[in-house]
């Protein structure tokens, strides 16, 4: 049965290569030894110390947001304390062999390639943790090595904590939700007055739940917290959007925080310094410089059907009046059938009819209407999409601004346009403005090509320490946990 077990297992083992120290290829007096290209991690021999570390990782696996069955199955310790030195072989093969997936898993997800919606364009990049975990065993590094599997971020680190606070609550029942009925606005005593108080008190240490129906100052200004931390308007007033994020249960929460976790897991371990950030769900643009947020803006991005797909890229160029080629969708669904209802439409609005290789298509002309403003930020990309200004500016001002075919529209375009651009000696803000003013189209240069991230989160920690939500308006939470689920269930029958 053992022997069985330690073939099973040696025949998934990998065998790599390393630059790792000195130790990896010599013997403790100086000769030569294996190399990683030879040695299995399935060959080591863990010390009672190594073997202790790595039952207390994998038993302590969901404070990583993971499953421990999946990663320290029953059986697995006793089988490391057997009496048989064969059988305790074996066990130790086992804890290698999830100690493994467990690694892959902490540091770029255990959702498999296959299972990625198309629009899940931020992959992450294939990890074999095999050379590392021999490296850290002949070193006697074990315990740094496992510190520095999780995504090196404060996002991941504030979610993993978020994910403890949080499951904290529901060790405590949770909270129930509030019962429908007429707003509670500041100043109004009602019975569900109760309900309010008992839920804030759930959340947020600063509430204390108690007998008293009027909704006070206090209580209002713990809802408002609450509006802020869910990307609602402050008004202290429980209705609506309010309402319905008060009474999404913990598990729920729970699960977002664990669904985002798992995306972080999906980054680069080094993202650069000097970045373009969307959070999709939030609608919000970041520029980092040197790793800190220079400027930030309100977004319009994808509503659902046409959702703005998570990817990377780079910025190389500006356009300066950009025309709109229309995609053949957006033409036939929208476009042709206004047209028909109105004729003089396309007209009006400055759209004409090209030859496009052997047929035709529709593009706006480069103007006051045009639907991608005056300056657009396009990178390369599967999903044709793009930053761009807009001459629609009402969404700016409204909490939910997902409206777009799938772009994203920007606030504040100019300020982006003259931030990418500064430095350079022809593309000074002057000859930016002079440009758009002439209507021609030009495609400006950036002095440094700068990198893009369309990522999508729902929840992260706020400098506060308290857990901020936005809606999961693609339904992508729900539908990443189900994934998880799947994966998990899988990796447990293995």
């Amino acid at each position: 049965m053992a022997a069985a077990v330690i073939a099973a297992a040696m025949s998934g083992a990998l065998f790599v290569a390393s630059s790792g120290g000195p130790a990896l290829g010599q013997t403790p007096g100086g000769r030569p030894g294996p190399s990683l290209q030879t040695i299995s991690p399935m060959s080591l021999s863990l010390s009672a110390d190594q073997v202790s570390l790595l039952e207390q990782t994998l038993a302590d696996a969901d404070s990583q947001g993971l499953d421990p069955r999946t990663y320290a199955p029953a059986g697995l310790h006793a089988l490391l304390n057997s009496r048989d030195p064969q059988v305790r072989q074996s066990g130790q093969v086992q804890l290698i062999a999830r100690t493994l997936d467990y690694a892959r898993a902490v540091h770029s997800g255990r959702l498999p390639l296959a299972a990625f919606l198309d629009d899940w364009g931020l992959r992450p990049r294939p990890y074999d943790p095999a050379p590392d975990f021999v490296q850290a065993v002949q070193q006697d590094q074990l315990k740094s090595w496992i510190e520095g599997l999780p995504p090196p971020y404060t996002g991941y680190e504030g979610l993993r904590q978020g994910l403890e606070i949080y499951r904290s609550i529901a060790a405590k029942g949770g909270w129930q939700p509030i019962s429908e009925g007429p707003a509670l606005t500041p100043g109004v005593t009602s019975p569900r007055v109760l309900e309010l108080r008992a839920r804030m008190a759930a959340e947020d240490p600063q509430v204390q739940a108690s007998g008293d129906q009027t909704y006070d100052p206090a209580l209002v200004e713990a809802v408002k917290r609450a509006q802020r931390r869910y990307g609602l308007e402050d008004n202290g007033v429980v209705s609506g959007q309010t309402l319905t994020a008060l009474n999404v249960s913990v598990d729920e929460r729970i699960g977002q925080i664990l669904a985002n976790m798992e995306r972080w897991r999906w980054l680069p371990a080094e993202l650069p310094t000097d970045r373009i950030q969307v959070n999709v769900a939030a609608a919000i643009l970041t520029v980092f410089h040197a790793d800190t947020p220079v400027l930030s803006m309100r977004a319009v991005t994808g509503r659902p059907g046409d959702e703005t797909p998570m990817l990377t890229s780079k910025i190389e160029s500006i356009v300066l009046n950009p025309p709109w080629n229309v995609p053949s969708s957006i033409a036939a669904k929208e476009l042709w059938p206004k047209e028909r209802a109105h004729p003089g439409y396309l007209r009006a609005h400055d759209f004409i009819v090209v030859k496009d290789g052997d047929g035709t298509r529709l593009q706006q002309r480069a103007g006051d209407t045009s639907a991608l403003g005056r300056i657009k930020f396009d990178f390369p990309n599967n999903y044709g999409v793009y930053l761009h200004d807009t001459p629609s500016r009402g969404l700016f001002s409204r909490t939910g601004r997902l409206a777009s075919h799938g772009c994203v529209r920007l606030q504040k375009p100019h300020d982006l346009a003259l931030l990418v651009m500064q430095g350079d000696p022809t593309w000074t803000p002057d000859a930016i403005d002079a440009a758009i003013a002439s209507g021609k189209t030009i495609r400006a240069p950036l002095p440094q090509p700068i990198s893009v991230y369309l990522l999508y989160w729902t929840a992260y920690m706020g400098t506060d320490g308290m857990m901020n939500f936005r809606d999961d308006p693609y339904g992508w939470d729900e539908e990443l946990m189900t994934r998880l689920r799947t994966a998990d269930a899988a990796g447990q029958t293995a």
